[in-house]
C-alpha cells in the first residue's frame, strides 16, 4: 500500500479494528518514509458470477434497485428496501462461498421480499421465475394464502418454488395471454388473462 502522501511503498500498522459487524477491517497505518498516518479498509470481496459467466462484486445498492422496480406503488421505502439487502447479502455470505451464481442472489431474495410485500414479491417473482401463464401467477397465490393460514404471513426459509416445481429459466415472460396485460417491475408488458 503506497503512502498517499509521500507514495512511498513501505507502512507499518499501527491499529486495526473491525467495522459494519466485522464485515471490514479498517487498519491505520504509519508511513516508514514521512511518518504521516492514513487508513486503510480491507474486505472480502463477494464476486457474483452471472449466466454469461462473467463476474462482478456483489452490490446491495444493485439488489435495492431490483427490488424497487417491484415495490413501486407499494408501502415500503428505502430503510425496508436497505435491511432486505443486508439479509441478502448476510444469506449470500453465510453459504462461506466466494462466488455465488447470480440464480442464487434471486433466490436469496425471494424470502425476505415475501416477509416484506406480498405484492411485491409476486411482482419479483413472476419476472423472476418467467411466470407466462395465469396457472402460475394462481399457483403463487395459493402458496401465499396457505404460509398465511399456517400463521406464517410469509416464509422467511422459502426461498424457492413449492417442493417437486421446478423454476423456469427462459430468459423472459413471453406469449402474454389473451385479456389485459400489466406492467412487470421491468418495464415490459405481461399478460395477466382474463379466463
Amino acid at each position: 500500500m503506497r503512502c498517499p502522501y509521500c507514495r512511498h511503498t513501505e507502512s507499518r500498522v499501527v491499529d486495526s479494528r473491525e467495522a459494519e459487524d466485522g464485515q471490514l477491517i479498517r487498519r491505520r497505518r504509519a508511513c516508514q518514509e514521512c511518518g504521516k498516518r492514513f487508513t486503510t479498509v480491507e474486505e472480502a470481496v463477494l464476486a457474483v458470477v452471472k449466466r454469461s459467466g462473467v463476474t462482478e462484486p456483489f452490490s446491495r445498492a444493485k439488489v435495492m434497485s431490483g427490488v424497487r422496480k417491484a415495490c413501486q406503488g407499494r408501502p415500503v421505502d428505502d430503510d425496508d428496501l436497505a435491511l432486505l439487502s443486508q439479509r441478502v447479502e448476510e444469506s449470500v455470505r453465510g453459504r462461506g462461498a466466494a462466488e455465488v451464481p447470480s440464480h442464487d442472489v434471486g433466490l436469496a431474495i425471494l424470502g425476505p421480499l415475501r416477509e416484506l410485500d406480498e405484492v411485491a414479491y409476486l411482482r419479483f417473482a413472476s419476472v423472476y421465475r418467467s411466470f407466462d401463464t395465469l396457472d402460475d401467477f394462481e399457483q403463487e397465490i395459493a402458496s401465499l394464502r396457505e404460509s398465511r393460514d399456517e400463521g406464517g404471513g410469509g416464509s422467511g426459509d422459502r426461498a424457492g418454488p413449492p417442493d417437486g416445481e421446478q423454476t423456469r429459466h427462459r430468459g423472459h415472460a413471453g406469449g402474454a395471454s389473451a385479456g389485459r396485460s400489466q406492467e412487470a417491475p421491468g418495464g415490459s408488458p405481461v399478460g395477466v388473462g382474463t379466463d
